[in-house]
């Protein structure tokens, strides 16, 4: 799976991401596209730049779903409903971020909080 990339941040693939840590009640774990160290233009973006753009992330992949998200009734037509491993649109501060077992920053939301599914390119190749 590639990772949607654009000039600020990635989207991280699942096969990159190992939080350790499984959502309950209706909550979903995301992994947000990260930033980039330095722009196209090649500047280097301070720590506090790249904080800040991660946590105002609205875009990542879906890592985790509790057995219980996205279950309420007409809220996702059929075959809109997202799956682990899509990367996914989201409230701009929604949720808690922390720190996976893996090192990598997560956020843990609750499902109302995904707002849709972002349809990604295939490159034909495996990561």
């Amino acid at each position: 799976m590639k990772g949607i990339v654009n000039s600020m941040a990635t989207i991280p693939s699942l096969n990159d991401c190992k939080p350790g840590i499984k959502p309950s009640e209706y909550n979903v774990l995301i992994a947000p596209e990260s930033a980039e160290e330095v722009t196209k233009g090649g500047i280097i973006l301070t720590v506090d730049s790249r904080e800040m753009l991660e946590a105002s992330a609205m875009k990542g992949r879906l890592v985790a779903v509790s057995p219980h998200a996205f279950t309420y009734v007409d809220s996702w037509p059929e075959g809109t409903k997202p799956q682990v491993g899509d990367a996914v649109t989201f409230g701009k501060y929604a949720g808690v971020l922390f720190k996976g077992a893996d090192g990598r920053e997560y956020r843990l939301c609750k499902d109302k909080d995904v707002s849709g599914r972002l349809e990604e390119e295939e490159d034909g190749q495996d990561d």
